[in-house]
């Protein structure tokens, strides 16, 4: 216990990050109070009662669900191809129910019955989650000052927190912190392969969290399959010559991922071989990209999402681009994540382009942390650090500011 509790372990770096999720938990919890007073009822209805549903054994979540669809006078972002749900897979309701799936009886939607604060309970916690995972990699990638910048501007971003307090946005966190977790372990596991081990053996844990972390993405949003050539390309390059050995270990997560979401059927093979033939994998539509009202939309969900990234991006990426010294595979990676998601949010203007646009933000929060923990390491450094204090203090009252907005109406 003390080598686990000891200063290598938790000390004042995760001490501080510690405090700033403690600060964006309460963010989204005085935003589902708000919530809960001004809208009985949540859009996400629906998806707790699928999930219910079927944790009461009572159907299969999102799989001939057209009927119960019409009762429940869903919004036109839910899908119905033949009955099936074209972009979840029934892992997405069932996670989304877990706090919900005790109730015997039909559960009563209302927010007075309590009901509102359990189903906020998985995206809350998937926010913290996918912030802690941030603060980690970019700690290990950039060290403290990395870290800190990053959890910071994750912390006080509005869409991360209305999406953690089910505002108006569907929950979709739960596949950005998969789609963050398997890129991640797949360059982890990458850096691993010239070990003098066995290395698919060895590699086991990681084989494991990565098969959870592509079950949970594609799960939540069927057209993140695209991350399975995205973990791929990068082992290849971070190991060429253990190719090899690096496609085993991804075929085996993806085994595993596969088995997860088999499970989530509740191991009905007809079920989840229907739900896989009416999933719509790739939504791109090259018409998109002439549209100027989709440039205007990603424009605006960009603004949204992170005022201090509005700034904060064009800063790292300009100096990434005339510095050499920034432009290493630590930066690079995210950025070309970040960019590709982007794009394919942009050929996708509605749903899943909205999941694109959230899962592309960690990366973008980890990439302006690297070029900013670079800059911090130059002559210019109090220059530097003066303007991202600046940017990350103004980033953190105007939120708050905005929080105390909505407590007022």
């Amino acid at each position: 216990m003390g080598r686990i509790f000891g200063g290598e372990r938790f000390g004042r770096p995760q001490f501080l990050a510690g405090l700033l999720l403690l600060v964006f938990l309460a963010q989204a919890l005085w935003l589902v109070d708000r919530r809960l007073s001004h809208f009985p009822v949540s859009g996400q209805s629906f998806v707790i009662r699928e999930g219910w549903g079927q944790w009461r054994g009572k159907w299969i979540a999102g799989a001939h669900f057209s009927t119960r669809l019409e009762e429940a006078g869903v919004l036109p972002w839910v899908g119905d191809r033949d009955g099936f749900d074209p972009d979840h897979a029934a892992l997405w309701y069932l996670v989304a129910s877990v706090p919900l799936a005790w109730l015997g009886d039909r559960p009563d939607f209302d927010a007075r019955a309590g009901w509102g604060w359990l189903a906020a309970v998985p995206t809350l916690l998937f926010g913290g989650l996918l912030g802690a995972s941030l603060w980690y990699v970019s700690r290990r990638l950039y060290g403290n000052a990395g870290g800190y910048i990053a959890l910071t501007l994750y912390c006080f971003s509005p869409r991360i927190i209305c999406n953690a307090a089910l505002w108006f946005s569907e929950p979709e966190l739960g596949a950005a912190w998969g789609a963050f977790g398997a890129l991640f372990t797949a360059i982890a596991v990458a850096h691993t392969l010239y070990a003098p081990r066995e290395v698919v053996l060895w590699n086991w844990r990681r084989i494991l969290l990565l098969g959870l972390s592509l079950a949970l993405a594609v799960g939540s949003q069927f057209s993140l399959a695209v991350l399975l050539p995205i973990c791929l390309g990068f082992m290849l390059y971070l190991a060429p010559m253990r190719r090899g050995a690096a496609f085993a270990i991804l075929v085996a997560a993806c085994l595993g991922g596969l088995m997860i979401l088999f499970a989530s059927y509740f191991f009905h093979f007809g079920m989840i071989w229907q739900a896989m033939r009416h999933a719509s994998f790739w939504g791109i539509s090259a018409r998109a990209f002439t549209m100027s009202g989709a440039y205007r939309q990603a424009a605006e969900q960009f603004g949204q999402s992170s005022p201090a990234l509005v700034l904060a991006f064009p800063g790292a990426l300009i100096a990434y681009m005339v510095w050499p010294r920034a432009r290493y595979f630590g930066n690079t990676a995210p950025l070309l994540v970040a960019l590709l998601f982007l794009v394919l949010g942009l050929g996708t203007p509605h749903y899943p382009g909205l999941g694109f646009h959230l899962v592309a933000l960690p990366f973008l929060f980890a990439f302006v942390a690297g070029v900013a923990a670079d800059l911090l390491e130059t002559r210019q450094q109090s220059l530097v650090l003066a303007c991202i204090a600046a940017l990350l203090g103004a980033s953190a009252v105007w939120n708050i500011w905005q929080l105390a907005r909505v407590a007022g109406g």
